[in-house]
């Protein structure tokens, strides 16, 4: 697992704050080099690794969870309830269920589809990119690649689309199965354990906040 030193947790590269802008660190954003840049690590995780899930996980921001540690947040986030339970609790906004409901009935789809098949328009963006944020910080929806834009003419344009697919699609029964023997208390004792390794000096409700999305 991996959060954000700024948000209070850490960080899966080093940075020194004491230093003014630019920190020193080896991230390099947006310059298309795999080794330096955030932008495509994300996507050498989903192309490389089949035991790190990536999305907005964390204070609503991106950040990774390893397979071995899946079962814990799943525990935590979503207490046992799979989305049609979450639904019949009313715990699910309008705009969340379809964006789930397309992805489910699709396997796999990039941002741009999903936009277009579930009915949303220009005006519907912060609702869309709010209910999209909500679906991944409750392990529902997660990153699972990326995908050319192709026009009418069968052309590739502009920058890839971020794919998206189930959590259960992506990590498969098994880790589903673990995390429905964990209890809630014993999955936040877990998690907040190794914040706590890794950041003792973490904030108690930002550890609170890091483990249960909210």
């Amino acid at each position: 697992m991996g959060g954000g030193k700024g948000d209070g947790i850490y960080s899966v590269v080093p940075w020194n704050w004491n230093e003014s802008p630019p920190y020193k660190t080896p991230v390099r954003w947006h310059t298309g080099n795999a080794e330096t840049d955030p932008w495509e690590w994300r996507i050498r995780v989903l192309e490389e690794r089949k035991d790190i899930a990536y999305a907005k996980l964390f204070f609503r921001k991106s950040g990774y969870i390893t397979k071995s540690w899946y079962p814990y947040f799943l525990a935590t986030r979503r207490g046992g309830l799979g989305f049609e339970d979450a639904c019949a609790e009313g715990t699910v906004s309008r705009f969340a269920k379809r964006i789930y409901d397309v992805v489910a009935a699709h396997g796999c789809l990039p941002l741009d589809a999903i936009k277009h098949l579930a009915g949303f328009s220009r005006e519907d963006k912060s609702g869309f990119d709010r209910a999209l944020t909500e679906l991944q910080m409750r392990i529902f929806l997660t990153m699972c690649g990326r995908q050319p834009k192709v026009s009418r003419h069968g052309e590739e344009y502009g920058w890839a689309s971020t794919v998206f697919c189930t959590t259960e699609r992506f990590f498969g029964k098994d880790v589903f199965r673990k995390a429905a023997g964990i209890g809630v208390e014993v999955a936040e004792g877990k998690i907040k354990g190794q914040v706590l390794k890794l950041n003792p000096s973490a904030d108690e409700k930002k550890i609170s906040k890091f483990i249960f999305g909210r």
